[in-house]
């Protein structure tokens, strides 16, 4: 079974950063994806970051510059650096992993991040 827990949400000014972390533990096959996701009250959940088991990152527009994700495929976990963070960066933001070897996609409990002055 796969877990996966997140940490690191809290309450930040604008224009301050937050680092988010994901750790999964279980049986993963080595070839994956793993993802932040976000939901803002009232709105669908929007993909935010990407990285792939090679490394290679995407970003939703309106994240790009200001954002950064990073992983270990080995240890299966993924951070999310968010910097100069606005108003309506604020959601529950989930980890998701997709599991290329069983085609099936984990999520994390989701963990909260409020930008307000």
């Amino acid at each position: 079974q796969v877990q996966l827990v997140e940490s690191g949400g809290g309450l930040v000014q604008p224009g301050g950063s937050l680092r988010l972390s994901c750790a999964a533990s279980g049986s993963i096959f080595s070839s994956k994806l793993m993802r932040w996701y976000r939901q803002a009250p009232g709105k669908q959940r929007e993909m935010v970051a990407t990285i792939s088991s090679r490394g290679t990152t995407n970003y939703v527009d309106s994240v790009k510059g200001r954002f950064t994700i990073s992983g270990d495929n080995a240890k299966n976990t993924v951070d999310l650096q968010m910097n100069t963070l606005k108003p309506e960066d604020t959601a529950v933001y989930y980890c998701n992993l997709w599991d290329a070897g069983t085609n099936t996609n984990y999520w994390g409990q989701g963990t909260q991040v409020t930008v307000s002055s």
